[in-house]
């Protein structure tokens, strides 16, 4: 089982000296990050290196390879994420010991307690909701901190500690963590159902999402466009709500978008009309852009110079993330793990792929999520790629789930020659090198580790392809 996290306990006024388990992970890290540029002794492990590792350690962190009650040293505080499991030997010494455990939403929400907090929130589109914020903040000349769920591509860090008032944070619904939070400016992107193995029912899930938005001090923004988000801000009374979409009445209306290839589109606020052009592909990272827009337009920063500003953005670390190039097929990696996230970022493939075929690999990431949305992901897959190869479950926090495997996607498809369940990853990526073309896109698809078959990928395909 893993860990369950009491996310009502009080937090001391001092945490002393943290040990982060699992501390390569891309929210950890960054966390971690900020613990170190505000001058606390860090330490941590986890399962394997990394370029996260190494940069934590490049700043003064204690990083162990492997988990081992050792690691823990003179440790006062234990910061843990939801996936870790409860043998753990670091984290079953600290409960012996008496050591404060936090999860690390705490941990983030004690560090920012005093700044003026900007939380994004959604079951899709948060990272990059995030990255366009923070760089429309800097090209406006803001200084924010900020802690994102990637790397924000032109920043290469996914956190960093500013000078200014502001704190942009992604804010994770996930566990109810972000209910943490002691938020100014709420930004619900969408509240599409997701995470139902923590919530147990949709509403409850909306009910989150509810008390988020009416957590925020200052304002609200919330897409006009979402059936659950809708839900949302018809309970917002005596908020300021701002929304977003394509939808008519949105006070940020979204129109004329061209996604022939880096997205276009243009914007009314106001009154006004805005054009922009972004440097990532896709219709989603256009409405991505107008909650962003209306983040700083809520904040009183100008509306021309926000979007110039936003259009900047140049994307997140797996997300639509070109690895390389063989013999005229190109390899991309992408997060997307729920259907929604799946036919946005195949979608915004299609619009730049040009002749050539979108060759998806998809793992599915926790049984339960697999078990509850198994057509919808055959059904995205077959719909906005051309062939699929899927992967074995990534199970994640959770135990596996008799009968539930990738098979229960592949075997919905309604074409079975449009897709291959192959568990063994070298074979997939074989397989996947056999039928690709010039011009096809590779994509891999998952918040697992599905972005460690890319080397093999690359690899197959040169033998393939000479």
């Amino acid at each position: 089982m893993t860990i369950k996290p009491d996310l009502s306990i009080t937090v001391p006024d001092e945490l002393g000296a943290v040990h982060f388990v699992g501390i390569g992970g891309s929210g950890m890290s960054g966390i971690a990050r900020l613990f170190l540029g505000a001058g606390h002794t860090v330490t941590g492990s986890d399962v394997r290196d990394s370029a996260n590792v190494q940069a934590l350690r490049d700043l003064g962190a204690e990083v162990h390879i492997g988990h081992d009650a050792a690691n823990i040293g003179d440790t006062d505080t234990l910061i843990v994420t939801g996936a870790l499991w409860q043998d753990n030997p670091e984290y079953v010494l600290a409960l012996e010991k008496g050591l404060l455990v936090l999860h690390r939403a705490q941990a983030l929400a004690w560090l920012i307690r005093h700044q003026r907090l900007i939380s994004v929130a959604g079951a899709h589109g948060k990272t990059t909701s995030t990255g366009m914020i923070v760089t429309g903040l800097l090209g406006l000349g803001e200084d924010p901190s900020f802690v994102n769920g990637g790397v924000i591509d032109t920043l290469g860090v996914s956190s960093a500690r500013g000078g200014g008032e502001l704190f942009v944070v992604e804010a994770d619904e996930s566990d109810g963590s972000f209910l943490l939070y002691d938020t100014a400016v709420a930004l619900i992107t969408n509240v599409d159902p997701d995470h139902l193995d923590h919530y147990g029912s949709l509403g409850a899930f909306e009910r989150a999402f509810l008390e988020f938005a009416m957590n925020a001090s200052e304002f609200v923004v919330v897409s006009s466009d979402d059936a659950g988000a809708v839900r949302i801000s018809d309970h917002l009374d005596g908020k300021r709500v701002i929304t977003f979409g394509e939808d008519a009445a949105a006070d940020v209306r979204l129109h004329s978008v061209v996604t022939d290839g880096p997205v276009s589109f243009r914007l009314v606020w106001d009154g006004r009309d805005y054009p922009a052009t972004l440097t990532v592909p896709g219709r989603h990272n256009a409405v991505n852009a107008a909650g962003a827009f209306a983040v700083l337009v809520g904040l009183g920063l100008d509306p021309a110079d926000s979007l110039a500003a936003i259009a900047e953005f140049g994307g997140t670390e797996r997300r639509f993330q070109l690895h390389g190039i063989v013999g005229g097929v190109s390899v991309y990696d992408d997060y997307a793990h729920h259907p929604t996230e799946v036919a946005a970022a195949l979608s915004a493939a299609r619009t730049v792929v040009g002749r050539g075929r979108i060759i998806a690999v998809h793992q599915p990431h926790l049984y339960s999520r697999t078990r509850l949305f198994a057509k919808e992901f055959a059904e995205v897959l077959e719909k906005y790629a051309d062939q699929t190869v899927v992967l074995d479950v990534y199970g994640a926090r959770e135990d596996p789930e008799p009968g539930v495997t990738g098979a229960i996607v592949s075997e919905l498809f309604s074409d079975p020659a449009r897709v291959f369940f192959v568990p063994d990853w070298q074979q997939a990526a074989d397989y996947t090198a056999s039928i690709a073309r010039d011009g096809d896109f590779v994509i891999t698809l998952g918040c697992g580790d599905v972005y460690r078959i890319v080397p093999q990928l690359l690899d197959s395909l040169k033998r393939a392809r000479g």
